[in-house]
């Protein structure tokens, strides 16, 4: 007797596992890290736990602002020295702990601590270092909205982003260098239109094809009843 051949079943996704690879990837996108942390984690073992490393960064980077920074020279990059040596190790973990959440928020929270302590110690205006936390803030609030629609950005967004630690970097050498009113300008101007422009063409895509998608629902709907057989018949004449 001869028999169908049956395909080979697919095997079912675990839905804990799937669940803990979408929470890996949230959290790891909300954090921002740019080339260089992505170059570097390989290469860092376990790395160390992600809470607390944020939250002694977040402390310490407050504690020097506190105890205020020279107008120029040096020290401007302490609080950026901070930042990489106690966030940058973290990148290796899954962020899979119960409070690992708190990861993301603890380190904007440094980054933007940090970007206003070293422009006002440099004394850049305020309304260009507001101007860019507001853009770095767009961008982390698109990220968030995006993949908790299940629409991802692509990665070479985040490159191009420069991430946290190189953005910390341009800010605190230019800085040192007595250069911080260019460097902002050029940093946040660039970081404007690259955020601005991925964001707004790849929602109106989005929007187009919902649009085609209904539209082509509505058709679907409106079509006879002979219609959608005389489709169906070729469809499947043509297979």
């Amino acid at each position: 007797m001869i028999t169908q051949p049956q395909a080979m079943a697919t095997p079912t996704p675990d839905p804990d596992e799937e669940r803990r690879r979408i929470q890996t990837a949230r959290l790891l996108a909300y954090r921002d890290d740019g080339p260089l942390v992505q170059a570097l984690a390989p290469r860092l073992g376990r790395g160390l736990p992600p809470v607390p490393a944020a939250l002694v960064a977040l402390l310490a980077v407050a504690g020097v602002t506190v105890a205020g920074l020279p107008e120029s020279g040096p020290m401007l990059l302490v609080p950026v020295a901070i930042a990489l040596l106690l966030i940058l190790p973290t990148a290796p973990r899954d962020h899979l702990g119960r409070l690992d959440w708190l990861t993301p928020p603890l380190l904007r929270g440094t980054e933007f601590l940090a970007t206003i302590a070293i422009g006002l110690a440099a004394d850049a205006p305020k309304w260009l270092l507001f101007v860019l936390v507001y853009v770095v803030g767009y961008h982390t609030y698109d990220t968030v909205y995006r993949t908790r629609q299940s629409i991802w950005p692509p990665a070479w967004v985040f490159r191009a982003g420069l991430g946290w630690e190189l953005r910390l970097l341009i800010i605190g050498v230019g800085a040192a260098a007595d250069l911080v009113m260019p460097v902002l300008a050029v940093l946040t101007a660039y970081l404007f239109v690259l955020f601005a422009v991925e964001s707004v063409t790849s929602w109106v895509r989005l929007d187009k094809a919902s649009a085609q998608a209904g539209a082509d629902a509505e058709q679907d709907l409106e079509a006879s009843p002979e219609e959608a057989m005389e489709q169906a018949t070729g469809e499947a004449e043509k297979a």
